[in-house]
């Protein structure tokens, strides 16, 4: 009896050896794209930049001010005080001439075909057809403004290639990502293009841009510490995106005036949407 119990255990064993070589080995799910680098114009200079006396008394080299005026509209300020405009149009501007505009061309609330001519850099996030994609890459004085072409919905409900443009705007050690119009979660191949983010303007709207699960995946992939919402219409929408950010355990606060100031050191070490009223 002990034999025959002996050569059914070794039967047994034989046999799921054997399924277990045979059966095709299952592959891993595929991970999720996700920023793997720092910001591609921060690498190349990691030691500090000098700077002339005669400046030294007059910035401060750490902080940004980001002022929201609305919709997708924000001033940002370097230490050296250049000012860049986002989604410059009709509508919604800031109080001050900027002295670069960045645009988006889903609907006029982004852009404007007639820019005040003063200002001296005017960057529209979309090229002359849908085969060449607009490209910037412009340094004025501490501040560098380059983008990352991503496709929109038409009106019709086909795609526009390239169509949107992801704004990144380095400085003070920085770099802040403006995500325009944006339409669909990102590659792989465009989050190493943009590179880490510290501070993202993300919009929330969860409808006409990119719904509020796939923005909250974007926001993810792309690791940012401080997100800052807009395109959100109403509280409801703006609340819809907050309770998914708190499930998500990041923190949200917000600002009783629509201005803030920020700094490599000042930024949160956990994930943090700030909420900055506007119109």
């Amino acid at each position: 009896m002990a034999v025959r119990l002996s050569l059914v255990m070794t039967l047994a064993a034989s046999i799921a050896l054997f399924a277990s070589a045979s059966a095709p080995a299952q592959s891993p799910p595929a991970a999720k794209p996700e920023m793997r680098e720092n910001c591609p114009g921060l690498v190349a200079s990691k030691a500090p930049r000098a700077i002339p006396a005669a400046l030294q008394l007059a910035l401060n080299p750490d902080q940004v001010r980001i002022s929201y005026s609305g919709h997708s509209t924000f001033l940002v300020e370097s230490p050296q005080l250049v000012r860049v405009a986002t989604d410059y149009n009709d509508y919604v501007r800031p109080m001050v001439l900027p002295d670069i505009a960045t645009m988006n061309h889903a609907h006029s609330t982004h852009y404007t075909d007639l820019p005040d001519p003063r200002i001296p850099h005017v960057l529209r996030g979309w090229g002359p057809s849908p085969e060449q994609p607009a490209r910037h890459d412009v340094q004025v004085r501490d501040v560098r403004v380059r983008n990352v072409p991503t496709n929109i919905r038409d009106w019709a409900g086909g795609t526009e290639r390239h169509g949107n443009s992801i704004f990144i705007y380095e400085m003070a050690n920085m770099c802040i990502a403006h995500l325009g119009h944006l339409h669909h979660t990102l590659t792989q191949q465009q989050l190493d293009e943009i590179g880490r983010i510290d501070i993202v303007f993300a919009p929330v709207d969860g409808t006409l841009t990119l719904d509020t699960d796939g923005m909250i995946d974007v926001l993810q992939s792309m690791k940012a510490q401080l997100i800052v919402p807009m395109h959100f219409f109403s509280s409801f929408t703006l609340h819809r995106f907050l309770d998914v950010a708190k499930n998500r355990k990041w923190d949200v606060e917000f600002a009783p005036v629509p201005m803030t100031t920020v700094s490599k050191t000042t930024l949160p070490a956990n994930p943090k949407v700030l909420v900055l009223p506007g119109r």
